[in-house]
């Protein structure tokens, strides 16, 4: 059953800010060859950190030691199947990079926001969106 959602809905990504110490950040290639931000949708009733968690674990088997109390960033974008979404993303420290591939996960990369352009047609739109947003230090 296919559902129609009006333009004016978004899903909410929640999606983790892991920097490296020259503040690079965190993407995955999944599948498909496309990096992404780690992370993915919030479930009804879950808040951000709880999905967030979840979503790592899922995807990377991976734990957050922190995730902040609020977005870094928040922004709208639409996804490759033409879907409204809007991005959360939070500060996010974990305890190791040690990851367990999965089809959302198959290996993980720093990258700095001109990395990023370097190979955009490897990109999520919500990814070229994110590196336009992102400040390095």
């Amino acid at each position: 059953m296919s559902m129609q959602i009006p333009d004016c809905f978004y899903r909410v990504s929640v999606k983790a800010l892991v920097v490296d110490s020259s503040h690079k950040f965190l993407l995955v290639r999944e599948d498909n060859g496309l990096w992404e931000l780690p992370g993915g949708g919030l479930d009804f009733g879950e808040n951000p950190q709880e999905g967030l968690r979840r979503e790592l674990l899922e995807e990377m088997a991976l734990e957050a030691k922190s995730i902040s109390d609020k977005p870094e960033y928040f922004f709208p974008a639409i996804n490759p199947k033409g879907h409204y979404i809007v991005n959360a993303v939070y500060q996010t420290v974990l305890f190791h990079l040690d990851f367990v591939p999965s089809p959302e996960c198959r290996e993980i990369r720093f990258f700095s926001p001109v990395e990023v352009f370097e190979i955009k047609e490897w990109m999520y739109p919500n990814v070229l969106e994110f590196a336009r947003l992102y400040k390095m230090p």
